[in-house]
């Protein structure tokens, strides 16, 4: 394809890609039509002309064979009767006489010519067309030889039949057609545009309702039709889409705003302490300011380490998370409640070994931050223990934290899940905290594949993590006989 036909292509590729949805519907659908009713017609004159030419071939082929067995019984009649004025027969011998003839017919010359008469006695050809003057006709004429006659006497029937009528019925129906189709295409494309604006008049109104929808207050809703078809599907879509993201931001929004206030909580009462060292001067005791101001700063860290993570868990969304290891639980507790004091902590180290696959140090801040919780709420212990199977089945196993605090009420049990969500009473600002830990805990739970929710301790309250099980790693010892291993009574606590 040389250049010029290059940039023609693609004049024509801009010009289409200008025009509007509707009218290149219309286009494409105007231009199959138009070869579908050019085929159409040509399929139809082709079998018109067909059907008519076999009828002629049949009735020529009738009045020879009837003038073939007066041939054969030597019962020829002068004139041969035939039907019609558009039908001519001769009887001709093997010396090309004319032995009878019909009263219209030559009787000195056969319709023939002699080659075609070779040709058809040779066994090549039975049917022939012949142009009309040779009969005085107008348009061709079809001509059908018949073998007749005795075997000491052989003879050819030949029926001559015109074609004009079959060549007539032709042209009145191209006439038709070539006068039809236009008006029938002219009259389906207007119904098509009338069609395909209605159709795509939903779209539209789509598209304005999203034009109008703005990043105001107030969220927008599209337009949705009354039929059930596609377009009612996709704005339903559509709708449930900008719910969507008008509930992200609106929880973006209180994010932004609870995370505000936590941090200038901090931040104002370090400026408070400086404010009045610097007026107090000499008088400051700048040790005590100094550990206040830690104690802040190491809050204000723990908040944004909290809220760096809650991020990257927002932009991982529903992202696997990494390749985990086989973690076995009674150690990963143990090790967990070494950091806290033995009372109130104790640890109730399962029968046998219970194996799960994760991250270790998800594990353990999922640990930490229900112990954090229990702890500060507890009113003398916390019991952290591991059981096989739980309620669950054998695929999971089950992790409980369990304080005899207050409890939280069943309405709140869930929402404690959420973001900055604190109770009354854990709103100090020193005792409670920012309100980020069981919602960190929710995310990692579900990252490795589990659950956490919240129960009764009668009294207190008792966190219980579900956990996926795992089996046994091929380097852990042998298995002990009946599949456990022998540990301190449960009913014994272990302190940490």
């Amino acid at each position: 394809m040389g250049a010029g036909a290059r940039r023609r292509l693609c004049r024509l590729c801009r010009l289409w890609l200008r025009l509007s949805l509707r009218a290149r519907l219309m286009i494409i659908g105007v231009a199959g039509l138009c070869a579908g009713l050019a085929v159409g017609g040509l399929v139809l004159l082709g079998a018109l002309g067909y059907a008519l030419q076999r009828t002629v071939d049949t009735e020529a082929l009738k009045t020879a064979e009837a003038v073939a067995r007066l041939a054969g019984e030597n019962a020829l009649p002068d004139p041969l009767p035939v039907a019609g004025n558009q039908v001519r027969v001769q009887v001709v011998d093997a010396q090309g006489r004319i032995r009878a003839a019909s009263i219209d017919a030559d009787r000195l010359v056969p319709m023939l010519p002699p080659d075609q008469l070779r040709r058809f006695h040779a066994g090549e050809q039975d049917r022939f067309y012949l142009p009309g003057r040779r009969l005085g006709w107008d348009g061709p004429i079809r001509v059908v030889a018949v073998p007749a006659g005795p075997a000491d006497d052989p003879q050819t029937v030949l029926v001559a039949k015109s074609t004009a009528d079959v060549r007539n019925s032709v042209a009145v129906v191209r006439t038709i057609l070539l006068v039809g189709f236009p008006l029938l295409l002219v009259l389906l494309a207007g119904v098509a545009w009338r069609v395909i604006g209605a159709t795509l008049r939903p779209v539209e109104a789509l598209r304005a309702g999203a034009e109008e929808i703005t990043g105001g207050a107030r969220p927008g809703r599209l337009p949705v039709p009354a039929s059930r078809d596609e377009i009612h599907r996709l704005a339903v879509t559509l709708n449930g889409m900008l719910s969507r993201l008008e509930s992200a931001r609106n929880r973006q929004r209180a994010f932004v705003a609870d995370a505000a206030h936590e941090l200038r909580s901090p931040l104002a009462n370090m400026r408070t302490q400086l404010e009045v060292a610097q007026r107090l001067g000499a008088a400051t005791d700048w040790p005590g300011v100094a550990d206040d101001l830690l104690a802040d700063i190491q809050r204000l860290s723990r908040l944004v380490d909290d809220l760096l993570l809650l991020a990257r868990f927002d932009e991982a969304g529903g992202a696997p998370p990494a390749a985990g290891v086989p973690i076995e639980l009674g150690e990963l507790l143990a090790g967990v409640a070494e950091r806290y004091p033995a009372p109130p902590v104790q640890v109730r180290p399962p029968r046998f070994p219970l194996w799960t696959v994760g991250e270790p140090d998800a594990l353990t801040r999922i640990l930490a931050n229900l112990l954090d919780n229990a702890v500060r709420h507890t009113t003398s212990k916390v019991v952290l223990e591991a059981v096989p199977g739980g309620r669950d089945g054998p695929t999971y196993h089950l992790v409980t934290v369990t304080d005899d605090g207050p409890g939280i009420p069943p309405a709140d049990r869930e929402r404690v899940f959420d973001r900055f969500t604190r109770l009354d009473d854990a709103r100090a600002r020193d005792a409670g905290g920012a309100g980020l830990g069981l919602a960190i805990v929710r995310e990692l739970v579900r990252r490795q594949g589990g659950t956490v929710t919240l129960a009764d301790a009668e009294p207190g309250l008792r966190v219980e993590v579900r956990l996926p099980a795992a089996p046994r790693p091929p380097d852990d010892g042998p298995t002990p006989p009946g599949g456990a291993e022998p540990a301190p009574d449960p009913d014994t606590p272990a302190e940490a």
